[in-house]
């Protein structure tokens, strides 16, 4: 009975593969669609303005799940075809628009980021949304834009070259994590250091659960990008490099948060490969970094901390964790409503727990839970995260989330981030 119990689950597994590829195939093709706009504005507004379009030769992405089903981002783009109105591609991201729209800089003036979003390549006529989350949680629709995929004026010229070696993996790209680390601040003459970095750094990533157990399903890219200058720039130092992306510490003033506006050059170097994640190595002994869902991820590649900040910026940007701690400088004002449950699946403000890690928690266990050392181990609700330490839940007192202490997730991240594995790799 057991068998055939079994027998029959596998066979309505293979139906589910076979619909997502056929779904695919009906309505893609096997390479990329990649949109330029520039989203500006300032705390109380937003506007998008079309830069172009680009066919790019590489399709990183699942064949099979194409349409989020996470429900993280502050932004979403949808894909629909326009014949049938079928909603067939849609994804959940981060920009750093979002985060400056909460500095005290955005009240007093108006600024444009660059921004790309990329998908697979639509056979026929299709219409992109973009959506913003406003303030009470809701998705609002921003911007629309039709898209011939006939359109002469689509660019189809070849991506820039980038020299780059694969450091690991050996999977097909749709049934894989691929992740294209940038090289930035690494002179020519640095390249072989680059690609032990990327090696090394990659390592930390898959050393930690649930990232271990899924390691022969990553496929690592180093992108060879030749800075003039090795490093990167420290603005509160009065120190300028000349780089390939163009990093900086200081980002919103804050002197750790170690970033780059360039998306643009971000994507014209991974355009070489496929990619579902950039992450960006940074030729630093300096401590920094940053992480933003499905933008990208970065990192110093030689401070003594880079195996835990590597992974905890990865968390941001694969996973579309939140951060956990709530006494550290930051630069944003009033960044969550407490009358909202977040989006981020590791904290809460207790609005819609159910949705959260209610159903992982003891029945003995109080909530809220005590930050007690009776409970240092304990998976709970203890009030502080998300930069607030008040109205704010998170599930451990310490994680990988929260400090540079753990050099592991907490039960809830690990679960989550091995439900965006699966969901990537076609499971």
């Amino acid at each position: 009975m057991k068998a055939k119990t079994l027998l029959v689950l596998f066979f309505i597994a293979i139906g589910f593969v076979s619909y997502g590829q056929d779904k695919f195939e009906k309505y893609f093709e096997n390479k990329t669609l990649r949109i330029d706009y520039l989203m500006g504005g300032d705390a109380e507004s937003q506007t998008v303005f079309l830069k172009e379009l680009k066919e790019e030769p590489h399709w990183g992405g699942s064949t099979v799940n194409l349409v989020d089903i996470f429900g993280y981002g502050t932004f979403r783009f949808q894909l629909y075809d326009v014949a049938s109105n079928e909603l067939i591609y849609s994804k959940g991201f981060n920009s750093l628009f979002q985060e400056w729209q909460t500095t005290a800089e955005a009240k007093e003036l108006k600024k444009a980021f660059y921004q790309v979003n990329v998908m697979p390549f639509p056979k026929k006529t299709a219409r992109f949304v973009l959506e913003s989350r406003k303030w009470d949680g809701s998705m609002e629709k921003i911007w629309e834009y039709e898209i011939n995929p006939a359109n002469y004026f689509i660019g189809r010229d070849k991506p820039m070259h980038v020299p780059f070696t694969k450091v690991m993996g050996k999977g097909n790209p749709e049934e894989s994590v691929d992740i294209a680390f940038i090289a930035e601040g690494y002179t020519a003459e640095e390249m072989d250091k680059f690609r032990a970095d990327v090696k090394r750094v990659a390592g930390y990533l898959l050393d930690v659960p649930p990232f271990d157990k899924y390691a022969k399903r990553f496929n690592i890219y180093a992108l060879e990008s030749v800075s003039e200058e090795s490093g990167t720039d420290i603005p509160g130092e009065n120190i300028y490099k000349n780089t390939a992306v163009n990093t900086t510490f200081y980002t919103f003033d804050v002197p750790r948060y170690l970033t780059t506006f360039d998306i643009k050059a971000l994507h014209d170097i991974c355009a070489n490969v496929p990619y579902d994640q950039i992450f960006v190595l940074i030729n630093t002994d300096r401590y920094g970094g940053g992480g933003f869902y499905n933008y990208y991820s970065s990192c110093s590649a030689d401070n003594q901390l880079t195996y835990e900040v590597s992974s905890h910026e990865f968390g941001h940007g694969f996973v579309g964790l939140g951060d956990e701690y709530y006494n550290s400088t930051v630069a944003y004002d009033g960044f969550y409503n407490l009358e909202v449950e977040p989006w981020e699946p590791n904290i809460t403000t207790m609005v819609d727990f159910d949705s959260k890690w209610k159903d992982m928690l003891d029945e003995s266990t109080p909530v809220p839970t005590p930050r007690t050392p009776e409970y240092e181990k304990t998976l709970g609700v203890f009030e502080g995260g998300g930069y607030m330490s008040k109205g704010i839940y998170s599930p451990v007192q310490d994680c990988k989330m929260k400090s540079n202490n753990e050099k592991h997730f907490c039960p809830v991240c690990e679960r989550a981030a091995e439900k965006v594995i699966l969901f990537h790799i076609g499971k």
